[in-house]
This record gives C-alpha cells, sequence and structure tokens, in this order.
C-alpha cells in the first residue's frame, strides 16, 4: 500500500468508486491537476502527458483533460504527486480531510475534488456526497429558473392578452370608421353618377350647339367669299383710276422738270461767276488720274483678283472704323469665348478691354464693349480703359438685348459695326441699320 506525503494511506483500492465522478468534481479535479502539473518535472509526468508539458494551465485543463484524469486514476505514483503539491497550495483543506472533518464552509466540490485526489478515510463517501449536493443545488436551479421562466410566460401572457383587448378595441374604432367612409363614399358615388348623367345631358347639347355653329360658319364662309370677289373687284376698279391718275402725273411733271432746269442753269450760272469772282484756274488733273492703278502689262488678273479683300479681312473693319463718327459695339463674352475660351471670364474681359483700348487709340472711333450681367458672381470693380465705354446687362436683360437697345438708339445714317458671332444678334442689329461683323475679324484686327 503507498503511503501519501501526510502520512495517512493512498486507499486507491481500499475504497472504489462504484458511479461516475460528478461533472463538477470532475471539473475541479481536472483543474487541481493542471495547477500541480506545472511544478512537475517531465521525467516525473506519466508518458502520456509529457506532450502537454509546455501548455499553460488553461490550455491544459481543455486539451488534456480526459488524459490528466485517466492518468490521476491508473497512476497512482502521478496521483501522490499531484497530491503532495495540492498539499502545498492548501495545506488547510488537506489537514482537514486527513483528520476526517471537513471545513463547513468549504465548498461541497472542492472538499469532493480534493478528497479524490487525497484518497482520505471516506473519501468515497465525501465524492458520493459532493455529488449529490451538487445534483440538488442543479435541481434547485432548475426549478428556480422554471419557477422564473413560467413567472415571465406568466407576465408575457398578461401583455399579451391586454395588446389584444387594445389591438381588438382598435380594431372596432378602425371598423366603425370605415363603415363611416363606405358610407361617404357611397354618397359620393350616387353623386358622381348624377353628375355624369347631367354632363351627358350637356356634351347632347353642345353637340347640337356645335352642329348650328357649324351651319352658321359655313353660311358665314360663303359670305366672306363673296365680299372677296366683291373687293377684288373693286381693287381692280381702283387699280384702274390708280394708272389713269399716274398717266396725268406723268403729263404734268413737263411742267416741274422745266422748272428744276430753270433752277439749275441759275445754280450753274452762280458756281460760274464765282470762279470768276476767285480767279480759280482750270483743273488740270482729273479723279481719275488720282486713283493709283497698275500700268497694262505690270499685274496678271490673277494678281488683281488676290488683292480682293474676302468678307473675313480685318481690312474690312479698318475701312468700316474709318467712316466718320463710326460706333463699334462688341458683344464681349461672344468675342472672348471665341478668341479664348480657358481663361477665367475675369482675365477674358481684362484682355479683351485692353486690346480694345489699343484700337480706339488707333482709329478714333467710338467703342462700346457690352457684357452679360448674368454671369456674374460678385460686383465686379473694374476701371474701364481710356476710349473704351463697358457697359454690364441689368438683372433679367441679356447682353444680347442691351446691344439692340443701343442700335436703335442711334441715329440713321451714322456707321455703327456690331462685333458678334451670335446669328441673332446679326440679324437684328443687321435690320436696325447697323454692320454685323463676325467676331473671329475682331479678333484677327486686335491681334
Amino acid at each position: 500500500m503507498v503511503e501519501t506525503a501526510g502520512g495517512g494511506p493512498d486507499d486507491g483500492t481500499a475504497e472504489v468508486l462504484d458511479r461516475p465522478l460528478p461533472d463538477g468534481v470532475r471539473r475541479r479535479v481536472v483543474q487541481i491537476v493542471s495547477d500541480g502539473f506545472g511544478g512537475l518535472t517531465v521525467a516525473e509526468l506519466p508518458a502520456q502527458l509529457r506532450q502537454y508539458a509546455r501548455f499553460t494551465p488553461t490550455r491544459r485543463a481543455k486539451f488534456a483533460g480526459n488524459a490528466m484524469a485517466a492518468a490521476l486514476e491508473t497512476d497512482p505514483l502521478f496521483r501522490q504527486r499531484i497530491g503532495e503539491k495540492l498539499r502545498e497550495a492548501q495545506p488547510e483543506l488537506a489537514g482537514a480531510l486527513d483528520s476526517g472533518s471537513p471545513p463547513p464552509a468549504a465548498d461541497p466540490l472542492d472538499v469532493a475534488a480534493a478528497a479524490y485526489v487525497l484518497r482520505p478515510t471516506g473519501w468515497v463517501k465525501l465524492v458520493t456526497a459532493a455529488g449529490e449536493e451538487a445534483q440538488r443545488a442543479d435541481a434547485e436551479r432548475a426549478d428556480e429558473e422554471v419557477r422564473a421562466e413560467l413567472e415571465r410566460l406568466r407576465e408575457e401572457l398578461d401583455r399579451a392578452r391586454e395588446q389584444t383587448r387594445i389591438d381588438t378595441e382598435r380594431l372596432r374604432v378602425e371598423l366603425d370608421a370605415a363603415r363611416k367612409e363606405a358610407d361617404a363614399l357611397h354618397r359620393k358615388l350616387r353623386a358622381a353618377h348624377s353628375d355624369v348623367k347631367r354632363g351627358e345631358a350637356a356634351l347632347r347639347k353642345l353637340h347640337g350647339e356645335m352642329e348650328a355653329a357649324r351651319s352658321e360658319g359655313q353660311a358665314q364662309v360663303s359670305a366672306a367669299e363673296s365680299e372677296s370677289r366683291r373687293l377684288k373687284a373693286r381693287l381692280a376698279e381702283a387699280e384702274a383710276a390708280l394708272e389713269a391718275t399716274r398717266r396725268a402725273a406723268r403729263e404734268g411733271r413737263s411742267v416741274e422738270d422745266m422748272r428744276v432746269r430753270l433752277l439749275l442753269d441759275t445754280l450753274l450760272d452762280a458756281t460760274q461767276g464765282l470762279r470768276r469772282e476767285l480767279a480759280l484756274p482750270p483743273v488740270s488733273v482729273r479723279p481719275a488720274e488720282t486713283v493709283d492703278a497698275v500700268e497694262p502689262g505690270r499685274m496678271t488678273p490673277k494678281d488683281i483678283a488676290a488683292r480682293a479683300l474676302s468678307e473675313n479681312d480685318p481690312a474690312i473693319l479698318d475701312q468700316l472704323l474709318a467712316l466718320p463718327q463710326a460706333h463699334l459695339l462688341v458683344d464681349g463674352y461672344n468675342v472672348t469665348k471665341t478668341g479664348y475660351p480657358q481663361m477665367p471670364l475675369e482675365k477674358q474681359r481684362l484682355r479683351l478691354l485692353g486690346q480694345l483700348s489699343q484700337l480706339a487709340a488707333q482709329t478714333g472711333a467710338e467703342v462700346t464693349c457690352v457684357f452679360d450681367g448674368a454671369e456674374l458672381a460678385a460686383p465686379v470693380l473694374l476701371a474701364p480703359p481710356r476710349g473704351v465705354r463697358v457697359l454690364f446687362s441689368k438683372p433679367g436683360v441679356t447682353a444680347d438685348e442691351l446691344i439692340r437697345q443701343i442700335v436703335r438708339a442711334e441715329p440713321p445714317g451714322r456707321p455703327v459695326i456690331v462685333a458678334s458671332t451670335d446669328r441673332e444678334v446679326a440679324d437684328g442689329v443687321a435690320k436696325a441699320g447697323a454692320r454685323p461683323v463676325a467676331s473671329a475679324m475682331l479678333l484677327k484686327r486686335l491681334s
């Protein structure tokens, strides 16, 4: 018989547990073995447990629990060594078990697990009692859980009954409201049927009125055709009378022509008298001689054709600006977005106005540049360059409309040139008497 470290006999063969080790006790036993496992050398461990020597206590308890429990049961020497580690860790509990009087305040599972490892006299009773105590505790916990679950179910049933009562009452109210709404819809449906019948009667009446109006219209068309034929006859009579009046006017024009000739002779005599008075010499140079031309044989017809100006030649713009009192109107953003659209709007304005200032200084023409006010994100602080009038359209008014207003404000006969590629602008200013030019022509001239 093997002697334990405490001096008592190892009753591993004297007493035998005739039932499986309770789960709670088994878990405590595995934990005791795992805790004492680390204090043993590899040589002191059974062969089947040496592979778990480097495991942490938690991993040992998880992965080697069954192997440690089997080794503890079958290897008395290993059980003795674990028992020694337990006595070192819990000397009071081990002494109480050796004396046969476990501490009353100790956990029965801990007492049973220690008794199973140390195997003092009566350890089987301690393990069996701990198992029964654990079963009673489990049963009490199960009963408590059942009672709690039953109480919870009762509370849920009461809440469900209350919710059912509330839902029933709500559905009853909704049903009453639906019935009232259905009654109202039935009344509206009957009213709609009455309206449809009245509408059908009104439609039939309208068809009758349309037929009467169609008949009356046909009669009016016939009367209009008769009136048209009568007016055509009167027009022919008026044209004949007009032709007779024209013949009479031509006959009477000879008298007026005689008066005009007399006035012309008087002016010629006065002119000759003025020339004699001023002693003006006879004209020795004729106007045709002042025109620069190429003598025959000096230039081919092809060269002459090459000197003709194309419709996009900037020289045309120079000729227009050389006219007396010429006024150049520029559609600002139309020109800048044609020439340099990639630049920001502010830089587009500054570049165009600088070039227009140079053009105004070169030609002496009046220059006005119009920008669309809707393109402005903020107020513009702009000092107009010398010789250029800068205008922005008001809110709700486009630059195109402002240009047309300026053209209409000019007196008839003044040469006004408008630079814009917008076809609508060009057509509008042309009707008002201005001369439109393309933005590309102005850009060529400025460059």
